[in-house]
Parts: structure tokens; sequence; C-alpha cells
């Protein structure tokens, strides 16, 4: 019954046997293609995943239809909307699956129903998520101030596995460059 969201969970705190399987419990496997959203941005975000396997990013549109990658998130970590998920309030940002993904999903009223049962599990998802939330803001900030052709090598650096299994178009849209301009830097960085 070990799973990649046990060990992420334990990497904090060792469970007891009883409460893995509470937990393994609560959460659902789910599936999701290429494209595919888990939530769309309008709505309220009813639930938090745990990404088994791909990688899902953060986006929206501008006036024009044209998407905006804010984040990606990998294996091994929580997503949600947070403000939206805590706060019951509409999400700018949805979810997409940005390569075929699969997840662990629990509800926000499955969440604190185990919360309420397990009352340590809220501060060791607390901290992974608000270790999530630096590691976001530090690949922000190394990118801030770079050309594009920077960027675009700090990135295969600092994030080779999404690098390698998301669409270019999805890439372009992170770092803020035109996708034509991104193919031909990494026709020059390759």
């Amino acid at each position: 019954m070990e799973t990649a969201l046990i060990t992420s969970l334990q990497a904090l705190k060792a469970l007891p046997e009883a409460d893995k399987a509470l937990i393994i419990g609560a959460f659902r496997p789910m599936n999701f293609k290429e494209g595919e959203f888990l939530f769309e941005g309008g709505k309220i975000c009813r639930e938090m995943y745990f990404i088994r396997k791909g990688v899902l990013r953060l986006v929206s549109f501008d006036e024009k239809g044209n998407d905006i990658t804010y984040f990606f998130l990998k294996e091994n970590q929580f997503c949600t909307n947070l403000d939206s998920f805590l706060n019951e309030r509409p999400a700018a940002n949805g979810i997409q699956a940005a390569c075929d993904a699969e997840v662990m999903a629990i509800t926000r009223a499955q969440l604190f129903e185990l919360y309420a049962q397990l009352p340590y599990l809220k501060s060791i998802i607390e901290s992974l998520q608000q270790q999530q939330l630096l590691q976001k803001i530090e690949l922000q900030n190394a990118y801030h101030h770079k050309d594009a052709a920077a960027r675009y090598q700090l990135f295969t650096q600092l994030q080779p596995e999404v690098a390698r299994q998301v669409k270019l178009q999805d890439v372009a849209s992170y770092l803020g460059i035109a996708p034509q301009s991104l193919s031909r830097l990494r026709k020059q960085v390759q």
C-alpha cells in the first residue's frame, strides 16, 4: 500500500499503518490526457491533487484567448488553486494536464474530515505546500532580468523533467517567449 503520496508525507513524519490506510482511502486515482483540465478557472476549486505521474500547469487566458502558464507542477507534488480551495472563492487560474497525468484527488470536504481524524496531517500538508511555494518563488526569481536564451537554458537546467514532458508552446508561455523564438533558441542550445 506504500505509494508516492505516503512517501511524500512521511518525509516529514512517520505515519502509523492505520493512518496510511485512512489517507489512501480518502484519495481517489484519476487520469488526465494532455490538454484536459482538472479544474477550470472562474469556478471554485473543490479538489486537491497529488501528482503521481506527469506534469500539471496553472494556466489562465488573456483577453485575446492566449494562454499564460504560471507554474508547472510535477510528480510527487500537491496541486490546487490554494486560495480558491481554502476560501471557497472563484479562481482566476485553471489546472491543466501539460502531458498525460495520473493524480490522486481529494475533495475539500474529505480533506477537512481527514484533518479532523488525523490533526497532525494538516501541518504536514501545509509544510509541503509551503516548500512548494518557496520553490516556485525561487524559480520565478531565477528567471528575472534574464534574456530569452538565458531563461530557456536555465529552465532546462532547473526543470529538466518538465522540459522533457511538456509542449514547447507551454514552455514558451511559461517563460514569456514567443513560440517561434523559443523554437529557434532551442535549436541553438541543442
